[in-house]
């Protein structure tokens, strides 16, 4: 079953602007599938065939010759030196859309693509299914609490059920587990990050230890939601603490973490320095730290940091299937404890934004957003919670159903 995706409009229109589109993003997100659907009619390679791998990292000249453009060549991070013959291909055709290529890995990568596609290529990044892509809404916009966003969103929007809602947070977002509801679970991600490990991880850094690397990652899901604190996981992991900062690079240049930075200006000197760290992938996150079911979940110690997660992934999967690449979106503390979840950026204005797992709010919840009026332009904020119906908190502040979101 194929789930539509709101990133194709934005694969259409960067294929009008640029010889080639590449759309990076973790494994089994669905870029593979997304392309295959939308391409039905052009050449497909994928790089995975270990004789395909060999003819493009052999000869890319000839390897294009059995597979002339307008082509897909998937997992194109496997043969980097096919760039520089589509740089050939594009500058002496002088055509758009002529490749579209997809790759799970972005560091080594986009160095590549930099150096070779600048200016010829349109970079796309893909994540697991939305709530809006689950549900068939068709309303793409990036999340940015404006009162037009929500006269739009208002059109579509319906509750979400509450006990779905903390089904999706636990299993996750990968459209296989979507599509095939009886697929186990527990087993889907023990292959998946068996996989990720032994290949991925493998071809972007030396891991002499499997073990640490696998506790590494669950170290780190246990903390999705917090201030990154590289000393103290390095030491519960028992590795040092530029081993763990490398460990990280290769997490974020493969999609599976998100850092989201604090919010800096001239009068922000007593902020707090260090990123919030959030899994893309809230079911991966529950398997590493084994919240095997959703009531488990929901009800435990955890239930705030995923729900948390979980919002901030839909606010970044909405910018990023909008063609957003690098989204505005921050946090604030500061050294007296004032916090603000996260702050969306919309040119001089900033929108503070609040998350919580229950539906039960109040003006208490907002105070910190005082802080916003000092930094800068303020706009509209919220509480994203579980509530049914959007509702005014006074001003221009309101409660935000997540499916609003």
């Amino acid at each position: 079953m194929y789930v539509k995706r709101h990133m194709e409009q934005v694969v259409e229109r960067a294929s009008k602007m640029f010889g080639a589109v590449l759309v990076t993003g973790p494994r089994q997100v669905g870029k593979t599938t997304m392309l295959r659907e939308m391409k039905q009619g052009i050449r497909y390679a994928s790089l995975d065939d270990p004789l395909l791998l060999s003819s493009a990292v052999g000869d890319g000249v000839t390897f294009f010759k059995d597979f002339p453009p307008p082509v897909f060549v998937d997992e194109v991070q496997r043969a980097p030196s096919l760039f520089t013959v589509m740089k050939m291909i594009i500058d002496e055709k002088r055509e758009k859309g002529l490749f579209f290529l997809s790759g799970s890995q972005q560091f080594r990568m986009m160095r590549d693509v930099s150096e070779s596609l600048a200016g010829r290529v349109g970079v796309l990044s893909l994540l697991g299914l939305s709530m809006r892509e689950m549900s068939g809404t068709s309303f793409d916009k990036p999340f940015v609490p404006t009162d037009g966003y929500f006269e739009e969103r208002s059109e579509n929007y319906a509750p979400v059920d509450h006990g779905g809602l903390w089904d999706t947070i636990q299993r996750g977002c990968l459209p296989e587990l979507f599509a095939n509801s009886g697929m186990d679970w527990r087993l889907f991600y023990s292959s998946y990050t068996a996989a990720y490990i032994g290949r991925d991880v493998r071809e972007l850094v030396n891991i002499e230890n499997e073990l640490k690397f696998t506790r590494f990652m669950t170290v780190l899901a246990g903390r999705t939601g917090t201030v990154l604190n590289l000393s103290s996981m390095a030491s519960d992991v028992g590795i040092s603490v530029p081993t763990a900062e490398r460990w990280l690079s290769v997490l974020r240049a493969s999609n599976i973490v998100y850092l989201l930075q604090p919010y800096h200006s001239n009068i922000t000197s007593r902020t707090v320095k260090a990123p919030k760290a959030y899994f893309l992938d809230t079911g991966l996150a529950a398997y590493l730290t084994r919240w095997s079911t959703p009531e488990v979940l929901r009800n435990g110690a955890m239930a705030g940091a995923f729900f948390e997660t979980f919002v901030v992934s839909e606010v970044l999967k909405s910018h990023y299937n909008a063609g957003i690449p690098d989204p505005p979106l921050y946090y604030y503390r500061d050294k007296e404890g004032n916090e603000i979840d996260l702050l969306i950026e919309e040119g001089d204005t900033l929108h503070p934004i609040e998350i919580k797992k229950g539906s039960d709010i109040g003006k208490g919840d907002i105070k910190a957003f005082r802080i916003a009026d000092k930094l800068g332009e303020r706009g509209r904020g919220g509480v994203v919670c579980t509530h049914d119906s959007p509702l005014s908190l006074g001003g221009d502040d309101m409660v935000i159903p997540i499916g609003m979101v």
